[in-house]
């Protein structure tokens, strides 16, 4: 496959990246105040955001890169992202609270509708993936735009690996006939994460693939959808978008943002829109990890040959060679504890094991019924 499917820019293609949630599963490395994406976590040194930019970038061509992201969280994007902020455009949008996806994606296709016209193609990919195969990611977001450039919703479904009860569900159906986009399917619909058995069912039918919520779609189609469904969601952020490169940004946002309809754009859009038969699925047979958790985390680490995040020398292992340990420099010790996943960092202590990966936000709540605000 060639190089220029990974190196060369689709014509009118701009990328929105999502930057939100507190990675509670990931605490307490990844905090409400500086979240999982802002971290490095796979040790490349560059942080899941960069690397979801670097991944972008060349795609879309300089400039045509969007981050939403929280208020708190603007300073630090645009620290990591400086390029975002270079000719004057701003191309950090910070919300003032959040209203979830559908607000997040919706004023991103809202301001570049506004700043490029109504056939501008937006792509939407979270920053805190973690993506390999550059080559077939690339193949798969060209397909998808050529999806979008025909009117569909365009979404990325991802090769399930096992029968996971952890994601979504997308099911491909006959074949959506675009030339341009020779494996995409319609979305016959979306499942929410099933049980285990039900997942294993899914998996047998060949037919269903883990839904990453990755959308490809014009901006205007987008929207139109939006305001089919959520009208006043969809006048909200049209009406945010043309105040947003203008000195009324501020007072606009103050009387529109909290009004809006705090929704998923998996129920806001794609749910409803494929039962109506207008979503398409591109299979992205590249891989792909959310990093949902330390267990997660720890098999991403050992498939690069490693179980630390920071300072191997300051790690010791004895009867626990899987151990996964991220320390901040202090020597960490563990005997006798297979699957043990040790999280030290310089206000918080984290033990587990990675079968109890999942539960790790119970400590989250637990710290914060206590009134433990400065540990979250």
């Amino acid at each position: 496959m060639s190089a220029d499917l990974a190196t060369t820019p689709v014509p009118g293609f701009h990328a929105v990246v999502p930057a939100g949630g507190a990675g509670t599963r990931l605490w307490p490395l990844s905090r409400a105040g500086h979240p999982k994406f802002l971290l490095d976590l796979t040790g490349t040194g560059r942080t899941l955001l960069q690397a979801t930019v670097d991944r972008l970038t060349p795609l879309t061509g300089a400039g045509n890169v969007l981050v939403v992201t929280g208020a708190r969280h603007a300073a630090a994007v645009g620290g990591q992202l400086p390029e975002l902020l270079a000719d004057g455009t701003e191309r950090v949008l910070a919300e003032p609270s959040p209203r979830d996806s559908m607000a997040a994606i919706g004023l991103a296709a809202a301001v570049l509708e506004h700043r490029h016209g109504p056939d501008v193609v937006l792509g939407s990919f979270a920053a805190d993936h973690v993506i390999s195969g550059a080559e077939e990611f690339g193949r798969a977001v060209r397909e998808g735009v050529a999806a979008a450039r025909a009117g569909y919703v365009a979404t990325i479904g991802i090769a399930a690996t096992e029968p996971s009860t952890a994601f979504g569900y997308v099911h491909a159906g006959a074949p959506l006939g675009v030339p341009e986009a020779p494996s995409a399917r319609h979305v016959v619909g979306f499942t929410e994460k099933p049980d285990a058995q039900t997942a294993a069912e899914y998996l047998a039918t060949g037919e269903y693939r883990w839904n990453a919520g990755m959308f490809i779609v014009k901006a205007q189609v987008l929207l139109d959808h939006l305001a089919t469904q959520l009208p006043a969601l969809a006048d909200g952020v049209r009406e945010l978008a043309r105040a947003w490169d203008t000195p009324e940004r501020d007072v606009a946002l103050a009387r529109i943002w909290p009004g809006l309809t705090k929704i998923a754009i998996d129920h806001a859009i794609a749910e409803p829109v494929a039962a109506a038969g207008g979503v398409a699925v591109v299979p992205g047979e590249f891989g792909w990890d959310d990093i949902g958790d330390f267990a997660s985390l720890g098999a991403l680490l050992q498939a690069a040959g490693g179980t630390t995040l920071g300072d191997d020398a300051a790690v010791l292992r004895v009867d626990a060679a899987d151990a996964l340990v991220v320390t901040g420099g202090r020597t960490v010790s563990v005997v006798g504890v297979p699957g043990a996943v040790v999280v030290d960092t310089a206000d918080a202590v984290l033990v587990t094991t990675r079968e109890h990966a999942q539960a790790v936000k119970a400590a989250v709540d637990g710290w914060r019924a206590r009134g433990r605000e400065d540990l979250l």
